[in-house]
């Protein structure tokens, strides 16, 4: 028995196991946790190494080369880029995407070990460091305050960040530019020399009365005590009573004779500021595979209270959050959904004019789809932008089999059948129509789960999801629906009249009948008239519609469309990096910072808040890979309103602030990156880079400028122009001079200990309070130490007592050292990157294209264009492949269902006109072919070919009923006008709320719903004429007649009736 018959035999058992998915998929759904991406893990692995007193070109010939030419080796390595600096070396491998890292990592360990012994003496052991999307933060806060200020660290240690380690999924807390707490002990070099004292004597005297120490035991009688000497400062002011030494004349000279002590804030060198306050910003990380939108809120309401409990005078503004994208995005893809269901459902209402026939279908959406949420929650994923977008695809394509069953059951009611028999007998005649659209889309969407890259990564969820739920919603056609017709359909009312003769009693004509079938006959019976002038003029339709298709290839071959990676996201974030003059003091950088700040409020009154990071932190260890502010350089992180609460897209606002940048003389570069710090990531900007290789840094830098020159000039849509190369930058070097200096029973360690401990200050321990513990610092005052003459005349005790100028025994130069070195591939490199504005990818890349044809590459140097471009370039590639092996399997698939080699050619022409149509849709609306866009083109293919199969194999089984060819084309025609129009209008406008989304998050997924829609708009009225014109030309008349086939077959048929008697 076929699987309809029993559905439609039990229908209790066939309700109650449908009812049961439901259930298990809406408990699935309450498990899901909701995120932005589904989790992946960036194919980096970085390896670090510290060569103390190196420069950055030693650096590069003893550390980094060794390591590149043993990591070359690792298996699966995609690129090997390098950095090297003073004192460190990065060398950082790209694998690809969907590596096991942590095998990797096992692999680069063993090559790692094996180098070790060739590393230089003073080398630090290299040290590996994996880069996982869970160390990228969720949340940002800048934390402000006035009076407050100076105890913000304490407060925010000791208060704030352990009410928010309670926090469930929450990973790492760390702040940035918080004002830790310094005693400096700063001497006046005059008094000091007055008295003939060493800073180091200070040093000592102070270092030396600030001990506990353990003095042993005392017995005394019946009871025993731990002796202790407790000397250690209670307050920083005890300092200045501290005797530093006994003058000749028996006068003791006090630390307060000689120095001034300050109990303050750290020394300016990281400056964070938030809307012009003070502040320091807080970093919220998650672990790896917790839910991110529940993070944040549970972090946020944490935050409220925490708030009421601190002083009136810090404030608490959140700079960066995470969940406020998602949940716009999945809100957005949501109300997608939900539109398009509601749309889906009146075409099916409009075409059936059926309420019980639109409830039937209906049903089948919300069944396909919670099926999704069980496969979510079986593959340990997420409700995410990729997984809601993928059932906004599948909404339109879930109805249709549902739709040709149904459609096909009302035909026999309507020829009298009654309601069992028709939903036994139609399902019977479309059933494997129905299967093998299935097969044929399932063929479209399995291949995309084999995709590499970051392309393969997103989209491996789509595939599965679109099957799952097409496969759901096919097993749901051929079992529910013709189930539910049975039950619920009305068979046409029957009398039985005075003569004992059964009588069909005609229907009442209601508003529905009058004008919606009276338009509906008309469509049918105009297309009727079309397709017969058609037939009769096969080779003039064939010749017009290839004279359209070629005609609409022109937009594309004459580069209308554009081509880009991925659509850039509007999340009201921009990031401002400003670069000044080489040498520029944190000082006057942070005058420039405030007048920008001001600036800009004034020139975006959009922009909600600025936060701005100078100078560079001493101390920074693994975060100095991600920030690269130092004293002249500005970085900026501004957060505008919400995209639907204000006019100007973020890239006008950030057009806005380039031109006030180009104000100012003092900024000799500056970068406006649009989606804050995520470039090359997804939703960020993308960029074109120009990457020039060769040894030679003069030539390199002078070509690279050159460039940067050239593109500015010469195209328009060029913005953020970068050479990725620092400036060499001036040092001063203090050259000593060894005879000289031994003479004096001195060495260089020494000199270097006195000039470090009177510039930088020497430390001397701590003052301990409340458990924590504060730098003492002993250092000559700033006025001692802040020009050259200054530094030439700093006093160095020798070990007899005496007292020299350091002009006496060394000379200060100024000498220029190299910058950071980079390289790939084993070379060195410089880039030139590129943001496109107002314009795509693929025609900012042509353009620069060009301008590299006129200028001269040096001797010794090549250059190439790669970046997003690259990786554009790549992913097209492999979805041109993609796209030919899923035109071949949907091919085979249609050719094994037909038995023919032919009928598929014909069902494949819809395909080309699907291409038409998408480039149509392209050029009118202006939008650029991206990823996610020839994604679209590849799911047309599924799509556009549903309709041609449900056609030619109705075309076949009127054939088989013994209609001669014309007349069985032109009938099957009319018969299934209505549901290849149902099916194309459902998938359209399930398209539709993704194609005009204007929310958060929804430039991603446009191009694929203007696609879509466009290609099967116009591949859906090609359809209807060419494929039963095709299917004219290439059948022959007679070829399905049965009984001809069976008199040929069968001898005794062809026997006449005489032949029969005379037997």
């Amino acid at each position: 028995m076929s699987i309809y018959k029993s559905a439609i035999n039990k229908p209790v058992t066939t309700i109650l196991i449908f009812v049961a998915v439901i259930i298990i998929g809406l408990f699935s759904f309450l498990k899901l946790p909701i995120d932005q991406f589904p989790e992946m893990e960036p194919p980096y692995i970085t390896v670090m190494t510290t060569y103390p007193g190196a420069s950055a070109s030693e650096v590069e010939t003893n550390v980094t080369k060794l390591l590149e030419n043993s990591l070359n080796s690792v298996d699966g390595l995609k690129e090997l880029t390098s950095t090297s600096k003073d004192n460190m070396s990065m060398v950082m491998l790209e694998m690809e995407w969907g590596t096991n890292l942590d095998e990797v990592i096992n692999d680069v360990r063993s090559y790692i070990d094996m180098t070790k012994d060739n590393l230089p003496s003073g080398c630090s052991s290299p040290f590996i460091f994996k880069f996982s999307s869970s160390a990228m933060p969720i949340l940002q806060y800048a934390i402000t305050a006035d009076e407050s200020y100076p105890g913000l660290d304490k407060l925010l240690n000791d208060d704030v960040m352990p009410q928010l380690n309670r926090v469930d999924g929450i990973g790492n807390l760390s702040l940035s530019g918080s004002p830790e707490r310094y005693v400096y002990v700063d001497i006046n070099q005059e008094k000091l020399d007055a008295y003939h004292i060493s800073l180091e004597a200070v040093g000592q005297a102070v270092s030396n009365n600030n001990l506990n120490l353990s003095s042993g035991t005392v017995k005394m009688e019946k009871e025993q005590y731990q002796l202790q000497v407790r000397s250690e400062y209670v307050q920083s002011s005890e300092i200045n009573d501290i005797v530093v030494t006994t003058t000749p004349d028996g006068k003791q000279v006090y630390v307060r004779d000689i120095a001034v002590v300050r109990d303050t804030i750290k020394d300016l060198s990281l400056d964070e500021k938030t809307n012009g306050r003070e502040s320091v910003r807080l970093i919220v990380t998650k672990q790896s595979g917790a839910n991110t939108v529940q993070i944040c809120k549970d972090v946020q309401a944490e935050m409220a209270k925490i708030q009421k409990r601190l002083p009136s005078d810090v404030k608490i503004d959140v700079i960066y959050d995470s969940s406020d994208y998602i949940k716009n995005a999945v809100y957005s893809l949501e109300e997608s959904i939900m539109y398009a269901l509601i749309f889906v459902v009146l075409v099916v209402l409009f075409f059936l004019g059926k309420w019980r026939a639109t409830v039937i279908i209906g049903v089948t959406i919300p069944i396909s789809l919670v099926v999704s949420f069980i496969y979510l929650l079986f593959v340990d994923s997420s409700l995410n932008i990729i997984s809601l977008s993928s059932l906004t695809v599948a909404i339109g394509m879930v109805v249709d089999d549902a739709i040709v069953v149904l459609e096909n059951i009302s035909k026999h009611i309507d020829r009298g059948s009654n309601p069992r028999e028709a939903s036994i007998y139609a399902t019977n005649e479309v059933w494997t129509s129905v299967i093998a659209t299935t097969l044929v889309i399932v063929a479209v969407f399995v291949p995309l789960t084999m995709l590499n890259g970051m392309a393969g990564i997103l989209f491996k969820e789509l595939g599965w999801i679109v099957t799952i739920v097409v496969c759901t919603s096919t097993l749901v056609a051929i079992t529910l629906t013709p189930m539910l017709s049975s039950k619920l359909l009305k068979p046409h009312k029957v009398h039985v009249d005075e003569n004992g003769q059964i009588v069909e009693e005609k229907p009442k004509i209601d508003w529905y009948q009058k004008y919606v079938v009276g338009l509906l006959d008309k469509v049918d019976a105009w297309y009727a008239k079309v397709l017969h002038v058609c037939l009769n003029h096969k080779a003039v339709t064939l010749i017009v519609v290839v004279v359209i298709f070629f005609a609409s290839l022109i937009p594309a071959f004459m580069g209308f469309i554009g081509t880009d990676f991925m659509q850039q996201g509007d999340n009201g974030r921009l990031s401002v990096t400003v670069e000044l003059n080489r040498g520029t003091r944190i000082e006057e950088t942070l005058k420039t910072a405030r007048q920008l700040e001001s600036r800009f409020m004034t020139l975006a009154p959009e922009i909600r808040l600025i936060n701005t990071s100078a100078g560079s932190n001493d101390d920074a260890g693994v975060s100095a890979i991600f920030s690269s502010t130092t004293n002249n350089k500005i970085s900026m992180t501004v957060v505008c309103n919400k995209k639907y609460e204000r006019e100007r897209s973020i890239d006008e606002i950030a057009e806005v602030l380039r031109k006030e940048l180009d104000n100012y003389p003092e900024i000799i570069d500056y970068q406006c990156t649009v989606g804050g710090a995520m470039r090359g990531m997804v939703g960020g900007s993308s960029t074109v880079d120009v990457e020039i290789y060769g040894y030679d840094f003069a030539k390199t830098s002078l070509l690279a400028e050159k460039i940067k020159r050239m593109v500015s000039d010469s195209i328009p849509g060029a913005r953020d122009i970068n050479v990725d190369r620092d400036d060499d930058r001036a040092e001063l070097k203090i050259v000593v001079d060894k005879e000289k200096i031994a003479r004096q029973n001195l060495n260089s360690v020494a000199i270097s200990s006195y000039v470090r401990n009177r510039v930088n200050g020497m430390a001397v321990g701590y003052l301990k309070e409340d458990g924590d513990e504060y730098n003492i610092v002993v250092r000559l005052q700033e006025e001692n130490r802040n020009t050259l003459t200054d530094i030439q005349d700093l006093t160095i005790p020798t070990p007899m007592g005496k007292q020299l100028k350091l002009s006496e025994v060394a000379n200060i130069e100024e000498y220029w050292t190299p910058p950071t070195i980079a390289r790939k591939s084993r070379q060195r490199i410089v880039r030139v990157q590129i943001t496109p504005y107002k314009t795509s990818l693929g025609e900012l890349a042509t353009d620069v294209q060009a301008v590299m044809e006129h200028i001269e590459i040096p001797q010794g140097v090549s250059v190439r264009l790669a970046g997003d471009y690259e990786e554009q370039q790549d992913t097209f590639a492999d979805m041109g492949l993609l796209m030919a092996l899923i035109v071949l399997l949907v091919y085979i698939v249609m050719a094994s269902q037909f038995e023919s080699f032919a009928k598929p050619t014909i069902i494949m022409m819809s395909v080309p006109f699907a291409i038409t149509g998408v480039i149509l849709s392209l050029w009118i609306t202006g939008t650029s072919l991206d990823m996610i866009g020839a994604l679209g083109v590849i799911m047309l293919v599924g799509i556009v070919v549903k309709n041609g199969i449900v056609l030619v194999d109705y075309t076949n089984l009127m054939r088989d009923r013994g209609y001669e060819l014309n007349e069985a084309i032109a009938m099957s025609g009319a018969s299934r006008l209505r549901p290849v129009l149902m099916t194309a209008f459902t998938t359209i406008l399930g398209m539709l709320p993704m194609a005009l989304s204007n929310s958060e998050g929804s430039e991603l997924w446009k191009p694929m719903g203007i696609v879509v829609m466009g290609g099967l708009l116009v591949s859906t009225l090609v359809t209807l004429i060419v494929v039963p014109v095709l299917y004219a030309v290439m059948s022959r008349h007679g070829e399905r007649d049965k009984d001809k086939k069976n008199r040929e077959t069968f001898i005794f048929m062809q026997l006449s009736d005489k032949d029969k008697d005379a037997k």
